[in-house]
C-alpha cells in the first residue's frame, strides 16, 4: 500500500509538502538502509542529525524526504515541526496501518518482556496459529529471524515488519514495549489488541530522570486510543496504581488477594516453575521449564493473554509447557561438569536478588554462590551502589566489565562497590577482563557451587570505548569448563604418578 505525499501532509497537522505529489511505498530512518523509493525521515539523534545525511539517501534511490526543515535538494519533501513526533503515523499510514489487521499484543515493563513474549508465541505457534515477535532478542516473521538493533524498533522498521507479517498471514504479533520506544514515540500509529505490564523497579533513570517519570512513560501504553484491553501484573506498587488508573478494561494478576487471577503455590525445581493459576473462569496447574519464580509471574501473564485471545485452556498450559529456553534466561552451560552455570540477563537490583534466591534454593545447603556481573556505561550511576548490594549477596563477587562504552570501567566498579562497605573482606574481587572474570569463577567453585554469570544474557559483543569486543558469555563459560577439566585431568595425572 502507498499514499501521497499531499495525503499524508493531510494527516500531520503543521505539515506541508514542496515539489512533486508522488506516492510514498515504503519509509527508512538510516541512509545506509533506504531502497529506491523509500521516503528518508532525517531525525535529529543525540549526537547525529538525519537532516545531514540526506544527500547519502538520495544517492541510495530515496523518492523524497520528511524533514523539519526545507533543504537544498532536489527530492519532493514534507516539512514537519518534528520528524520524530509524526514519523511512527507516517510509517503506520505508508504501510497500511497493518497493526489494525492483527491482533497486536505489547509487553511492556522493567523485567520479564523478553520470556512472556517468547511463552506466548510458542504457545501460539504449538496451536497452529500463525504468529510474528518483535523483540529484544530478534524480530521473528514465519520462520525467519532477523537479529535486533532495539527492544522496540524504530517505526519505519516497526510497521515494516507488521506489513511483512501480514503478506505471510500472520494473525498476532507479540511485541516488547520498551519506555524508549514509547517516549520516542517509535510505536506511535500501532493499535495494540492487549497491552501486558510486568512489574517496573528503577532502571533508564539517566533516560527518564525519575521513576515516576518512567512509570509515567510505560502508562502510555495503556491510554484508550492506542491499546484496547490491559493484563497488568498487581504485585508491585505500580502495576497497582497503574490498574486503577487505566481507562480501558483490565484484568489483573498477582499473588496477592487482590489480584482478579492469584498466583499460588509457587514451585521450583531444577526441571522448571509449576504453580497453580486461580480466577473467575481459571483453575489450572501450569508448569514452564523456565527456572525462576520470576517466571511464574511470566508464564501468568502468557497463560492469561492466551486465555484473554480465547484460546483454548489445554492448548495455552500445553504451548507454555514447550517453550523450553530462551537465550540468556537462566540459561545453563551443560557439558557434564560438577559446577552448576547459568547464564542470565538480570540487570537490576531486583532481578539479581531473585535470581540469587533461586540458586540457592536449588542447590545443596553447604554450597556457595559465585556471581560475575557489572554495570552498563552511561546508564543509571545512582543505581549502582544499590547493585552492588544486591551482588553482594551471593557468597563470591566477581567485578568486571558490562559495555562501559565512555565510561571509565573502573569508576562505574568503584560506584558498585560503594554499596558493599559491609561486605566481609575477601568476597569481592575485581577483575576488568570480562571472560578471564568467568575463568576465574568457575576456576574457583567447588563441586556442587553454583556460578552466575549475569547482565549480559544473549548478546555477544560489548563495547569498551570506542571497540566493539566479541564476547558471548556461553562460549566464555564452556571455555571455561574446558580449562577447568583438563586442569583437573592434569592434577589427576600428577597425583597418580
Amino acid at each position: 500500500m502507498s499514499h501521497s505525499l499531499s495525503y499524508l501532509a493531510t494527516q500531520i497537522p503543521g505539515a506541508q509538502f514542496v515539489g512533486a505529489d508522488l506516492d510514498v511505498s515504503g519509509v527508512a530512518s538510516d541512509s545506509r538502509l533506504v531502497k529506491p523509493g523509500d521516503m528518508f525521515a532525517a531525525m535529529r539523534g543525540s549526537r547525529l542529525d538525519g537532516h545531514d545525511f540526506a544527500k547519502e539517501a538520495c544517492e541510495n534511490g530515496a523518492s523524497s524526504l520528511v524533514v523539519s526543515r526545507q533543504l537544498q535538494i532536489d527530492l519532493p519533501q514534507l516539512i514537519v515541526p518534528s520528524v520524530r513526533r509524526v514519523l511512527g503515523k507516517i510509517s503506520s499510514l505508508v504501510y497500511g496501518v497493518p497493526s489494525s489487521k492483527l491482533n497486536v499484543i505489547g509487553i511492556t515493563g522493567t523485567n520479564g518482556k523478553t520470556t512472556t513474549s517468547y511463552m506466548i508465541e510458542n504457545a501460539l505457534e504449538h496451536a497452529g496459529i500463525r504468529s510474528g515477535m518483535i523483540g529484544t532478542i530478534e524480530t521473528k516473521i514465519a520462520g525467519q529471524s532477523i537479529p535486533a538493533l532495539f527492544t522496540t524498533p524504530e517505526a519505519p522498521s516497526l510497521q515494516s515488519s507488521l506489513a511483512e507479517m501480514l503478506k505471510n498471514n500472520v494473525e498476532v504479533a507479540v511485541m516488547e514495549v520498551s519506555s524508549h520506544g514509547i517516549d520516542q514515540h517509535r510505536i506511535d500509529g500501532t493499535l495494540f489488541e492487549l497491552g501486558i505490564f510486568t512489574n517496573l523497579s528503577s532502571e533508564h533513570l539517566d533516560y527518564h530522570g525519575t521513576i515516576e517519570q518512567y512509570f509515567a512513560t510505560k502508562a502510555q501504553l495503556f491510554e484508550p486510543s492506542r491499546c484496547k484491553r490491559a493484563l497488568i501484573c498487581i504485585d508491585d506498587e505500580w502495576g497497582l496504581r497503574l490498574s486503577h488508573q487505566v481507562q480501558i478494561p483490565t484484568v489483573t494478576f498477582g499473588s496477592g488477594p487482590a489480584a482478579d487471577y492469584r498466583i499460588e503455590d509457587i514451585v521450583i525445581t531444577h526441571d522448571g516453575t509449576s504453580f497453580t493459576l486461580i480466577g473467575p473462569d481459571v483453575n489450572s496447574e501450569i508448569f514452564t521449564p523456565i527456572v525462576g519464580s520470576c517466571n511464574a509471574q511470566n508464564a501468568a501473564a502468557a497463560f492469561l493473554a492466551l486465555h484473554l485471545l480465547g484460546l483454548d485452556t489445554e492448548a495455552a498450559l500445553a504451548g507454555i509447557k514447550s517453550c523450553q529456553k530462551v537465550s540468556g534466561r537462566f540459561q545453563r552451560v551443560e557439558m557434564g561438569q560438577t559446577v552448576e552455570i547459568i547464564i542470565d540477563y538480570a540487570h537490576t537490583p531486583g532481578a539479581i536478588r531473585s535470581l540469587i534466591e533461586t540458586a540457592r534454593s536449588l542447590a545443596p545447603a553447604e554450597s556457595e554462590v559465585f556471581i560475575v556481573a557489572g554495570a552498563r556505561g552511561g546508564r543509571d550511576r545512582l543505581k549502582r551502589p544499590e547493585l552492588g548490594r544486591a551482588l553482594a549477596t551471593a557468597n563470591h563477587v566477581i567485578l568486571t566489565v558490562d559495555s562501559p562504552g565512555d565510561e571509565d570501567p573502573i569508576s562505574i566498579i568503584e560506584q558498585l562497590i560503594a554499596g558493599t562497605i559491609d561486605v566481609p573482606e575477601g568476597r569481592i574481587s575485581i577483575e576488568l577482563d570480562r571472560e578471564k572474570a568467568i575463568q576465574l569463577a568457575i576456576s574457583s567453585a567447588a563441586p556442587n557451587d553454583t556460578v552466575l554469570v549475569v547482565g549480559r544474557g544473549h548478546e555477544k559483543s560489548l563495547r569498551i570505548g570506542n571497540r566493539k569486543i566479541l564476547l558471548d558469555d556461553v562460549e566464555a563459560a564452556k571455555k571455561a569448563v574446558e580449562m577447568r577439566e583438563l586442569g583437573a585431568d592434569r592434577r589427576s595425572a600428577y597425583a597418580s604418578r
